[in-house]
């Protein structure tokens, strides 16, 4: 469990205060708004109203008391901006800020963010690449140059094991797990053999999953 400092309650800030409060985490929520703290006053540890571009008032918070601390501002940069810095400079551990461009990432960055991340990017690329092939059920990029795909079993695969189809060593491709109706078999061995009813979850470079499943 960790305590985090979510600063900022647009609808992305609300999404991830539930998401935590799911996973059992401790939440301070802050944001200007009184409505948008009484939204999620139900899903955190507590929430206050208040400026997060005033250093009195973030300073009273006890900034170097949280784990992460998770600037979720989305209406006003100049805001988002000020408040990350702030953070960094009142002892913020680790702090995370939303970026809805590449400039603003780099401003952010520079300014104290230790991490920036982009929504509406990630949302896009994800899309992009789950609906544009017929065989791809999930994506999770890890860097630049690897990810994790969700994709159906190629025809030719079907009714074979995974030491016959010998994907590692042809392609540098792991995989990783194969699912089932919903439910997820991690025990995957050479000797699993894979069936038309299932997706697997394959590891590897981008370029090399690209071209062995055709996305």
């Amino acid at each position: 469990m960790k305590s985090i400092l979510l600063i900022g309650l647009n609808n992305f800030g609300q999404l991830i205060a539930r998401q935590l409060n799911e996973l059992g985490h401790e939440v301070l929520a802050v944001d200007r708004s009184e409505a948008r703290v009484n939204a999620v006053l139900p899903y955190v540890t507590d929430a206050q109203i208040g400026d997060s571009t005033n250093e009195a008032f973030l300073d009273s918070l006890g900034v170097n008391n949280f784990d992460v601390c998770i600037v979720a501002i989305g209406d006003d940069f100049q805001s988002s901006l000020e408040t990350t810095s702030l953070l960094k400079e009142l002892g913020g551990k680790f702090v995370v800020s939303r970026a809805d461009r590449e400039v603003q990432a780099k401003f952010l960055l520079r300014n104290g963010a230790d991490e920036v991340i982009n929504p509406e990017k990630q949302i896009a690329e994800w899309a992009a690449i789950r609906y544009s092939g017929n065989h791809v059920f999930d994506y999770i990029r890890l860097d630049e140059g690897h990810a994790i795909y969700e994709v159906s079993v190629p025809k030719d695969w079907i009714g074979k094991s995974i030491i016959q189809i010998d994907i590692r060593k042809k392609y540098s491709i792991s995989i990783l797990a194969v699912k089932e109706n919903g439910k997820m078999n991690l025990s995957v061995t050479p000797d699993t053999v894979l069936n038309e009813s299932q997706t697997m979850l394959v590891l590897g470079d981008r370029k090399a999953l690209e071209k062995c499943f055709r996305i």
